[in-house]
Order: structure tokens, then C-alpha cells, then sequence
């Protein structure tokens, strides 16, 4: 099963909101989902990210392939750093 890490829009028509999921990258857009990991609200000022990054993390290490808005998100949100952190403490 391919998993990916992508976005779900959420809210009403002209304003939308994003949930970060991981779900099966056969599943829709909006469809059945594994997991929630956190959020993008791209109409506030300063635009608001809020990532739980132990779950995120511990989906890109096993093996979930993040969409190119998600990577781009976890890049400016320094997911990839702390999970470097992670590998050289464990030793892997």
C-alpha cells in the first residue's frame, strides 16, 4: 500500500482550510484517511501551520511520501531537521 502525506481541504467555498493527513494515495482527496497530523490555514496573516511532528516523523520514516505542498510545508516548518535529529540520536 503507497502511503502519502497530503492535504484534505476543509471550509466553506472561497475560504479554504487544510487538514495534513496520511491516507492510501489511492483514496480521494476528501476521502477515507489513516491519519490526521495537523493543519494549514493559508488566509491568515502570518499563515498558520500547526504539524505534530513525532507522528509526522514517524510516517516519513516509515516509508510515506509527502505530496509537494506537504514537503514544501514540513521544509519551512523544519520537520526534515528534527527528524535528522532523530536518526543521529538513535544511531541510525
Amino acid at each position: 500500500m503507497a502511503v502519502k502525506i497530503r492535504l484534505k481541504r476543509m471550509g466553506a467555498k472561497k475560504n479554504p482550510f487544510y487538514r495534513i493527513i496520511v491516507a492510501d494515495s489511492r483514496s480521494p482527496r476528501n476521502g477515507r484517511f489513516i491519519e490526521e497530523i495537523g493543519y494549514y490555514n493559508p488566509l491568515t496573516n502570518p499563515k498558520t501551520v500547526k504539524i505534530d511532528d513525532e507522528k509526522a516523523t514517524n510516517w516519513l520514516n516509515n516509508g510515506a511520501k509527502p505530496t509537494d505542498t506537504v514537503d514544501r510545508l514540513f521544509r519551512e516548518n523544519g520537520i526534515y531537521e528534527k527528524d535528522s535529529e532523530v536518526d543521529s540520536n538513535t544511531g541510525e
